[in-house]
């Protein structure tokens, strides 16, 4: 019985750690956010353009990041 309450608590763990990772792609460097707001300047929200120059980040991730810190539509 130890083994199936230990596998319960492992998929815990992952579920947690899922949800971690979602919330730290939200987590941009300086050096990220600096380009972002560059490429914003120049290209408006193009935001698979503007990912292209971020490796391993995706347009989407981009766009909800620049909704969350910098957009004015409320």
């Amino acid at each position: 019985m130890a083994d199936s309450e230990h596998s319960s608590s492992d998929d815990t763990c992952v579920d947690s750690r899922e949800e971690t990772s979602e919330e730290s792609k939200l987590e941009f460097s300086e050096d990220e956010e600096t380009l972002i707001i560059r490429m914003y300047n120049l290209v408006g929200e193009r935001w698979s353009l503007i990912a292209g120059r971020i490796p391993g980040r995706t347009a989407e991730e981009i766009e909800k990041y620049w909704n969350s810190r910098y957009s004015t539509s409320q």
